[in-house]
């Protein structure tokens, strides 16, 4: 561990944590191949242990010896910074001590990611970084096997998609797949049934599908606002709908993946 202070807020050195509102990784996507920002110790751990590879660290004099010993065996420069700097660089307040810049890994191939899942979760044009991250947390510990994305949803490794998700971005598989109806044709290639979750006068309610479902699902989830698209509906085997009282007529899609992952795992 190389400990480097740094009082200067437009030091170079701490290029790759600057301006990092959510705002500002809404509009400029991290391309393949490139970084993502891991933020607490607890997420640093869990990307450590998936096999990602630390960049830097970014953290205050108070976290040093909590970072030495999360950060043993990779000999990588750690900026010291007062808590103003950091916030000045960063774009908000960092309470949480430390910040990992990691290194992006190469996307799996879809075979590889779904080759012994049963169970998988996908994500059609999902933008809110928070319910992404809400999304593969109940992947994580509802049963799904792995997660599918969009090409247009969002990036699950966004900083506050990781941190909501608590690291567990790096706990389930997940690749991207392509647009409909190519994608589901390559999971009817691999067994998989596609279920569209949605609204619809002949969807089958999610407690009489569970009870009957077969090997291999794929539920797909739909933007927060329009819901899945008509390409997502066509290519779909089955639409299933979350049955709801109260005069409520959905839910939010993090929960609603929740909801049905629950149902079809149990």
């Amino acid at each position: 561990m190389q400990l480097l202070p740094v009082s200067d807020a437009g030091d170079r050195v701490l290029d790759d944590y600057r301006s990092l509102t959510d705002a500002a990784l809404r509009r400029v996507r991290e391309p393949e191949g490139g970084l993502y920002i891991a933020e607490s110790a607890k997420v640093i751990e869990r990307a450590l242990e998936a096999g990602h590879l630390p960049r830097s660290v970014l953290t205050q004099e108070k976290w040093v010896d909590a970072v030495a010993a999360l950060t043993a065996g990779h000999d990588i420069p750690v900026y010291v910074v007062s808590d103003e700097v950091a916030e000045k660089v960063t774009g908000f307040a960092v309470h949480r001590g430390v910040m990992a810049a990691m290194q992006r890994p190469t996307l799996p191939a879809l075979a590889e990611v779904v080759a012994d899942a049963r169970l998988v979760l996908v994500l059609e044009d999902i933008a809110d970084p928070t319910n992404i991250g809400a999304a593969f947390r109940a992947a994580a510990g509802l049963g799904a096997d792995a997660v599918l994305v969009s090409p247009r949803c969002g990036d699950p490794l966004y900083r506050r998609s990781v941190r909501v998700s608590m690291g567990t971005v790096f706990q389930v598989p997940w690749t991207r797949i392509g647009e409909w109806p190519d994608a589901a044709a390559e999971l009817h290639a691999h067994g998989f049934e596609t279920v569209a979750l949605a609204l619809r006068d002949d969807a089958v309610p999610l407690d009489v599908y569970a009870a009957d479902r077969p090997s291999r699902v794929a539920l797909v989830m739909g933007t927060e606002g329009e819901g899945l698209s008509a390409g997502a509906l066509d290519a779909a085997d089955r639409i299933v709908t979350i049955p709801m009282t109260g005069g409520v007529d959905s839910l939010n899609v993090a929960s609603a993946a929740a909801v049905a992952l629950w149902a079809m795992s149990h």
